[in-house]
């Protein structure tokens, strides 16, 4: 017996849907935007291999971002737009003519370098580049030594 092929879409078109509509992952379906890090907090983001460091201040109605690494230890100073997704904040500018996004999201997060676990994940892209490591603010601090 063979089946119709207008059965078999149909079916297909039912497998699909069904999975769509399950939920995958620890993502949130709430459409309110993140609030677990206030606006007018100092947000601290650092990574190992290679060392880098993202510093973000609120700026009068926006942020400055400030990157160092081992080659610039001053670091580089650029505005950035704050943008609350629903499972976390990033940040957008440009950086010596290069695109940066910053993303943070909540979870405990280890530098593998130290005793230190951190209340965020970071994700730094500038350019072409991915930087992954840990963050944290000046109200959600580190846990750990200050100086291991």
């Amino acid at each position: 017996m063979q089946t119709a092929p207008h059965t078999l879409i149909a079916l297909g078109a039912v497998a699909v849907l069904s999975a769509c509509s399950q939920p995958t992952g620890d993502i949130s379906r709430d459409a309110q935007p993140f609030d677990g890090i206030a606006e007018s907090v100092s947000i601290t983001t650092l990574g190992t291999e290679p060392f880098w460091g993202v510093d973000i201040e609120p700026d009068g109605d926006g942020y400055t971002a400030r990157y160092s690494s081992p080659e610039d230890l001053e670091g580089t100073t650029f505005p950035v737009t704050r943008f609350a997704g629903n499972n976390g904040i990033s940040f957008s500018g440009e950086r010596d003519g290069e695109a940066v996004l910053i993303a943070l999201t909540p979870g405990e997060c280890s530098d593998a370098m130290s005793d230190r676990t951190y209340p965020y994940t970071a994700t730094v892209s500038i350019g072409d580049r991915t930087l992954r490591g840990c963050g944290y603010t000046s109200d959600e601090p580190f846990i750990g030594e200050e100086m291991p």
